[in-house]
């Protein structure tokens, strides 16, 4: 299995703080059969990644999984606010490809609100050759009110990422962490929605989103089984994409 979507680089964001840290990550994943995944950053205004540190983070953490002997291959990426996207050039864009493919890119969908400007933002993506993939929308109290905002996004080239913990449900909070039952269910409704074919998404891409281990195991097969319930067969990247 490939995750596109971590937080499994040290010292630069509020995932992995220490190596030890980020090797645990990686053990957790691998047992959980992932042998691919994508460093992904913030890159925002409280966490202000820079393309380079990235990079020798991406660097260091391969090297010290080949020295523990952990199967897992580690790329580069970056989870970029919406409103950065304008602050940084297509080039430093590009370094934070997604995987290391310069052709995506990791967008992060806010929590709260629906930005005005969104769909500008991701038509200068595309424009530029760069295709956005939306980063976990079903935590937007906007998207778990009306998962359908996503459909004119999708129809205009954008990809969709789906937090594996919100198809399973086991996030039983709601979108910006206030604790409720009704909230959790909506996220979890939400999630689902996206990635039924019959639903709201389009292509859509599912991540585990592990982050300092101690907050939650990487779960990527319990959202797998989750999302064969509700789904045609697919595989645990990519979702078949709807016919409507």
């Amino acid at each position: 299995m490939i995750d596109l979507h971590s937080h499994i680089l040290r010292g630069i964001d509020d995932g992995a703080r220490t190596l030890e840290d980020s090797l645990e990550i990686a053990r957790a994943a691998v047992s959980d059969g992932i042998t691919v995944i994508a460093g992904t950053p913030h890159v925002r205004d409280d966490w202000p990644t820079d393309a380079g540190v990235m990079e020798h983070r991406v660097a260091e953490l391969r090297a010290e999984l080949q020295l523990a002997g952990i199967p897992l291959d580690v790329r580069a990426g970056g989870e970029i606010a919406i409103e950065w996207l304008a602050r940084l050039s297509v080039e430093e864009l590009r370094r934070f490809g997604l995987g290391g493919n310069p052709r995506y890119l990791l967008v992060e969908t806010p929590y709260y609100g629906w930005p005005l400007g969104l769909e500008d933002a991701l038509f200068s993506l595309r424009a530029s050759g760069i295709r956005p993939v939306l980063a976990h929308p079903e935590r937007n109290a906007e998207v778990q009110a009306q998962p359908e905002r996503l459909v004119s996004l999708v129809q205009s080239g954008a990809l969709v990422q789906v937090t594996a913990a919100s198809v399973d449900g086991r996030i039983g909070r709601r979108a910006g962490g206030r604790d409720g039952r009704s909230g959790g269910g909506r996220r979890r409704r939400a999630a689902r929605r996206v990635a039924d074919p019959g639903g709201a998404g389009g292509d859509r891409r599912r991540h585990a989103d592990p982050a300092a281990p101690r907050r939650r195991p990487v779960g990527k097969r319990l959202a797998r089984q989750a999302v064969r319930r509700v789904t045609s067969p697919c595989n645990s990247l990519l979702l078949a994409r709807p016919s409507a």
